[in-house]
């Protein structure tokens, strides 16, 4: 009789004998669930992966933004700590699923998208990676291309940045197919010395830097400042939201029993860490403001940092480029070609990467030579907050309904190719989720109100100066969401033993689990006894 055994997680597509042939620390698992005896990763592990991945040159570039918006530093400085600490409160319970389910956060959204739906998690995760993963090389190939320029006289031709970028974007391309072993130890190194070397940053730049900068001369809370403001906050909150759909990648590998709390405060200290890079990118950029204004109106923040910067510090900026662009494409592109190989079971991890990795490396070309960068990025950045943030949201109200009780092996219905199980719902999409996120994303992107960036058709709906994206992203989920649960129940099943939270349960039964394509050699060597 066939019976289910606890999932063993493997690379889709691969036999088990062409597994154990992989190099030694080439990552075996794919998206299935992992194995509670591969999980053996502990929070320190996962904090420096969270921390390494926005401790970086690229986090830097986000810093310098709300000055080329024309803020003074101090405002510059507060709506960084506002947008940073907002964002890490926001995205903290976000690391729980994956040491829960032991997979990503897109799939373990089956649970409240259903097994289908939770492709909208694999989208937003998609147009995440390409956003930090393009901010990533487009810094740290500039950054080398300057000091190459500066210590070698080489002549800065968009052939030498394209060949920068190629070699980052293959470098990163390479450590995400080899896997989390080797990203893990690509973090720890950099994530230290990325640090020793802001800091250092912070001290070569200390005397020409004057907190008295006016930038735009921006009246505190007038008209004028209010929406530069927000769109300089709203810059800053989308880095530690952009982790949403990416910290299950990473945690999914702790133990079951981690504590849940240790592991949210985690989060949120290796995001308040980050501090440190976004407020050395609006000094450096506040002093590049006053001595080289031509690059801060071009959106050339690395290309002004080299031009201000002391003739000692071009060996250390270079170090930092390395480190920095190595840890935050990584970290932005693994989960990216993790999750795919679920969307199309014939690709491999590894396949599925590669094919991901060289679609977001045409575009950064695409965007570095042809297209705006600064509007390009922050429109990209409108759309990331907007939509992850209500998604964000949907999936911790599910976690409180659900009391945290979970089928991780419903979650793969879809990857294995059969319907059915306590998360197919209608269809494979759940109602409720779809229909709370669906309306309020919509929602809030039609009230970005970010002037000469990106307006939405209800931007200007709470006047010329006012930004309510972020209110509607976070506040419509949290009130549609229980509405629809009450209006369209989902079945008792998926509750547990203990039933749901604040809503009513359906006596609807579960459909069982069919097959609808045959399952490749290593399913079959997965769930056969």
């Amino acid at each position: 009789m066939a019976t289910e055994k606890p999932t063993e997680s493997v690379v889709h597509g691969e036999t088990p004998a062409q597994l154990d042939n992989l190099p030694a620390g080439f990552e075996k698992h794919g998206i299935e669930s992992i194995p509670d005896a591969d999980r053996d990763a502990s929070i320190n592990d996962f904090m420096r992966l969270c921390w390494g991945g926005a401790n970086s040159l690229a986090t830097a570039v986000l810093g310098a933004f709300p000055i080329m918006f024309g803020l003074s530093f101090w405002q510059a400085a507060l709506s960084i700590i506002l947008g940073v600490c907002l964002g890490a409160v926001i995205l903290g319970p976000m690391a729980i699923f994956g040491a829960i389910n032991g997979t990503n956060n897109a799939i373990s959204s089956s649970a409240h998208f259903g097994v289908v739906g939770r492709i909208v998690g694999s989208f937003l995760s998609l147009l995440t990676a390409i956003a930090f993963f393009s901010i990533s090389v487009w810094s740290s190939g500039d950054a080398v291309v300057g000091v190459a320029h500066a210590l070698f006289g080489a002549r800065e031709s968009d052939g030498l940045f394209a060949v920068a970028y190629a070699v980052f974007g293959i470098s990163v391309l390479a450590v995400c197919i080899y896997g989390f072993r080797i990203m893990l130890f690509v973090n720890k190194v950099a994530v230290v010395a990325s640090t020793i070397l802001f800091v250092l940053g912070v001290a070569a730049f200390w005397h020409s830097f004057d907190p008295a900068f006016q930038g735009t001369h921006l009246r505190w809370w007038s008209s004028p400042f209010r929406p530069v403001f927000i769109s300089a906050a709203l810059v800053a909150l989308s880095n530690p939201i952009s982790f949403g759909a990416f910290l299950g990648d990473w945690s999914r590998y702790l133990p079951r029993d981690t504590n849940k709390p240790m592991l949210i405060g985690a989060t949120i200290v290796a995001q308040l860490l980050t501090l440190l890079p976004f407020l050395f990118g609006a000094l450096t950029a506040s002093i590049v403001a006053q001595h080289a204004p031509d690059y801060l109106v071009n959106a050339d923040y690395t290309g002004g940092l080299l031009a201000v910067s002391p003739s000692w510090f071009f060996g250390p900026l270079f170090l930092l480029a390395l480190l920095s662009g190595m840890s935050t494409g990584t970290t932005s592109l693994y989960g990216t070609g993790l999750d795919f190989s679920s969307v199309f079971p014939a690709l491999s991890r590894p396949r599925s990467t590669l094919l991901i990795g060289l679609f977001a490396l045409a575009l950064i070309f695409v965007g570095r030579f042809y297209f705006t960068l600064v509007s390009s990025i922050t429109t990209f950045i409108s759309l990331i907050v907007v939509t992850t943030t209500p998604w964000m949201v949907i999936m911790m109200i599910g976690y409180v309904v659900r009391r945290g009780f979970y089928f991780p092996e419903a979650m793969q219905v879809f990857n294995r190719g059969q319907e059915g199980g306590a998360y197919w719902f209608r269809g494979g999409w759940n109602v409720p989720g779809m229909v709370a996120w669906v309306v309020s994303a919509v929602i809030a992107l039609l009230t970005v109100n970010s002037p000469g960036h990106f307006v939405g058709w209800l931007g200007r709906l709470m006047g010329d100066d006012l930004d309510v994206s972020l209110l509607a992203a976070l506040i419509l989920p949290a009130l549609l969401y229980p509405v629809c649960l009450y209006c369209f129940p989902e079945p008792r099943g998926v509750f547990g033993p203990k039933g749901p939270h604040f809503v009513p349960a359906a006596d609807t039964p579960l459909k069982p689990v069919v097959a609808i394509r045959p399952r490749t050699s290593v399913e079959f060597h997965q769930n056969e006894t």
